[in-house]
């Protein structure tokens, strides 16, 4: 009897979260269930979801971001597959093989000259840990700091640099040496880089959970700092990489040349993990500094055949379809169509980010009807009102965006970087609906509250 993936899946249709309940995370299970996010997606398309009962779903979030090419997209599924029908030797360790090899000369290729090494794994995390790693040999120092409010990954090193202490919790002690400095602020940076014995400054240009910006001026200060004091400036460009916020780079908004660069996310295409840490040759030698330490840091999967094939072909997409470019028009096109309802609406406050990272950001109206249904829900659970721009979002109008961080107001749109008017247009529509409604009456906590009634009803049968 052979494999027959189709088979296999028809014959479990509808046991996804049961599955999940028993041998995966019941927790996430219960919380989809309760937010009334338990949907059966059965295939993707572009911007799109599609669920067995054949409902579309505009997807807001691209799996953090890592759909930036939508989903399917037919120039990266061709790659793979010739990449199959070629029968590869991948993975053969003892190898210099092509594909890593050129993979690496693209993405040096595409940043600032001061880049010039290429270490290849499997997550933006590892990516990360690549960099505390090198960051702490090449310097001979042991600390490394990291901006509050900040997300990293949630291995061990990347967590020691996470600023939120939700996912830290429990996990410690973690790496000692990694301390935080408030976002933004250089006179707190230059107080501990003046120690001298910081390795590494490792800072989202834009910061993921809760898409905080810092001044423009900020960024020049960081750089002339760590210059000043021997401190690698890595920047983390997981999420921001790759033409999320309408430049290849986010630091290219500051005209930076960051010691380092982490990526991972776009880069897969969508299909195979991938990660990468870009640095110096001055870094990288003095990690791999003689023969016998050629493999003194290495994954097993880092440079696998089907990741750097996902990578290239990814690569040209951007390039033929100017996709950048693209991510750009429709930040602004965005950032019209949303306008107005700052305005309009005295709940919504401000539209933050760049190109197609973007913080729909919520605050305490003014007048008092509203204000005291604002302290109530803000009293019930600080951050609670984002989640019921959420819910109805995704229940009402098939849209599929997240909460920006644990305890704020904040709802962020991370949308595939190939979406025109059309998907701007319908996101501006639904959100002015709920919006409306926010403000007109009541009926967006009480059908909040019966989507939670209906979850719990559900699973006290189940």
């Amino acid at each position: 009897m052979g494999f027959d993936l189709r088979a296999l899946m028809d014959a479990h249709q509808g046991e996804n979260f049961k599955l999940h309940r028993q041998y995966l995370n019941p927790q996430l299970a219960r919380v989809l269930r309760t937010l009334g996010f338990d949907r059966f997606y059965e295939r993707g398309e572009g911007a799109y979801l599609f669920d067995r009962d054949g409902t579309r779903y505009l997807d807001f979030l691209s799996g953090f971001g890592v759909f930036a090419l939508g989903r399917g997209h037919p120039v990266v599924k061709r790659a793979l597959q010739d990449a199959l029908r070629l029968d590869l030797p991948n993975l053969v360790q003892l190898d210099c093989a092509l594909l890593p090899g050129l993979l690496a000369k693209e993405l040096v290729d595409r940043t600032h000259p001061g880049m010039q090494r290429c270490f290849f794994s499997n997550s933006g995390a590892e990516s990360i840990e690549c960099a505390i790693k090198f960051s702490k040999y090449a310097t001979k120092r042991r600390r490394v700091l990291h901006a509050d409010h900040s997300f990293h990954g949630l291995t061990n090193g990347a967590l020691s640099l996470n600023g939120g202490k939700e996912f830290r919790e429990g996990f410690g002690p973690l790496l000692p040496g990694a301390d935080s400095v408030p976002f933004g602020d250089l006179d707190a940076l230059e107080s501990e880089l003046r120690r001298e014995d910081v390795a590494a400054f490792v800072v989202e240009l834009i910061q993921g959970k809760g898409v905080f910006l810092a001044p423009e001026e900020y960024w020049a200060g960081v750089e002339s700092l760590c210059r000043k004091h021997g401190t690698l400036f890595v920047a983390d460009e997981v999420q921001t990489g790759l033409g999320r916020t309408g430049k290849l780079w986010s630091y290219e908004h500051y005209g930076l040349r960051p010691d380092m660069i982490t990526i991972s996310k776009a880069l897969s295409g969508g299909y195979v993990p991938v990660g990468a840490t870009l640095c110096s040759a001055e870094v990288f030698d003095a990690v791999y500094s003689k023969m016998e330490r050629a493999v003194v840091h290495s994954t097993t999967f880092g440079r696998n055949q089907l990741a750097m094939v996902a990578g290239l072909a990814t690569l040209q997409v951007l390039d033929d379809e100017g996709i950048v470019a693209r991510a750009e028009a429709s930040g602004r096109a965005f950032e019209k169509a949303l306008a107005p309802l700052v305005e309009r609406y005295e709940l919504f406050k401000e539209v933050r980010g760049k190109g197609l990272m973007i913080g729909l950001v919520f605050g305490e109206p003014s007048s008092l009807r509203l204000k005291s249904r604002w302290k109530m829900m803000e009293g019930a659970r600080k951050g609670l009102f984002s989640q019921l721009i959420v819910g109805p979002l995704f229940n009402r109008h098939r849209i599929l965006t997240q909460v920006a961080a644990d305890n704020v107001n904040v709802v962020k749109l991370l949308p595939p970087l190939i979406i025109g008017q059309e998907e701007i247009d319908s996101f501006t529509e639904a959100l002015d609906d709920v919006l409306n409604d926010a403000h007109r009456n009541s009926s967006l906590v009480f059908e909040f509250g019966k989507t939670l009634a209906k979850s719990a009803l559900h699973r006290d049968r189940a």
